[in-house]
């Protein structure tokens, strides 16, 4: 099977040539913010006649209806197997676009994002992803608190996770309908981790992988703890999940345990920080976590918990 992209030289500043894309964005019992990310979908620069929106309703306890009729561009679908994977994979099934994008129901899409996604895209030959920026929201924006100064730099660096893991995460990717058919679908036996999963596979096949930061969305960081904590749990569940069609190694562990429990330095050389307050503050607590997660990787290596 080949894994060339067959891809029509086109003029995306003229929107007769624009290629048709197809936005999938799975939500679970996440409404309120569902209605703000369409919101932004809709009033994209991407010319109006050329990209759909496909909410995949994974099975939520709200209304999720009621929030997408009011919008043009928007339909939904109901996926029942919870997980986040296998809605994705039912919004591709379904999927008129050449092009598929990718977000989450909390994120809010900048204006251009089709546009500039789209760019990045056909500006590479053949390409497997673009993965976007992710920029971090906070509830107080003037004076974000130590939790989400450490979300913002521990997770989604999309520049990171494509150039030291060959991935993008689905808060922002975009992608070809026939890199699908060339490397498969989503791993939806996954609850974490099937990203970096997919984007392994399209990087073996080949496939050049490029990051873009003018095709960025906007993301809540975690605000408090406990939304911290759930991520940890996922995160380093990830591995384990990964292990039932792939391969988990001592050697692989012993790698991230020492990772964790190294001192953040270059992660702490990322946050965007002014006080000497708020500087100790974020060692303290990138430090706790990264303890926390280590912690957490050695009780699901020996199956505790």
């Amino acid at each position: 099977m080949s894994n060339t992209v067959t891809r029509p030289a086109i003029n995306i500043a003229t929107p007769e040539t624009l290629p048709f894309v197809s936005v999938i964005i799975p939500v679970f019992n996440d409404s309120e913010r569902l209605f703000h990310c369409l919101q932004a979908l809709e009033n994209q620069t991407y010319s109006g006649n050329t990209y759909e929106v496909i909410v995949v309703d994974n099975a939520s306890d709200d209304e999720v209806s009621g929030v997408v009729d009011p919008f043009p561009h928007a339909s939904m679908i109901l996926e029942p197997q919870r997980g986040s994977y296998a809605a994705r994979n039912t919004g591709i099934a379904i999927a008129k676009g050449n092009i598929l994008a990718f977000t989450d129901a909390d994120c809010i899409p900048a204006p251009d994002w089709i546009e500039k996604g789209v760019q990045s895209l056909h500006n590479t030959p053949n390409c497997g992803l673009v993965a976007g920026r992710i920029e971090f929201s906070y509830q107080n924006p003037q004076q974000p608190n130590a939790i989400e100064l450490c979300d913002s730099v521990l997770y989604l660096q999309q520049d990171l996770y494509l150039k030291h893991a060959k991935f993008g995460a689905t808060a922002n990717v975009f992608t070809y309908k026939a890199v699908f058919d060339n490397v498969g679908l989503f791993d939806q036996t996954l609850k974490s981790g099937g990203d970096y999963e997919w984007g392994q596979r399209v990087f073996k096949a080949g496939y050049p992988q490029v990051y873009s930061a003018e095709a960025y969305v906007h993301h809540p960081a975690r605000h408090s703890f406990a939304q911290l904590y759930k991520k940890i749990l996922r995160t380093t569940r990830g591995p384990y999940d990964l292990s039932q069609s792939s391969t988990y190694t001592l050697k692989k562990f012993i790698k991230d345990i020492a990772r964790d429990v190294f001192p953040p330095f270059k992660t702490f050389a990322r946050a965007r920080v002014d006080t000497v307050h708020q500087k100790l503050q974020l060692w303290f607590v990138l430090t706790f976590i990264k303890h926390l997660t280590a912690l957490e990787r050695v009780k699901a290596q020996l199956k505790f918990g």
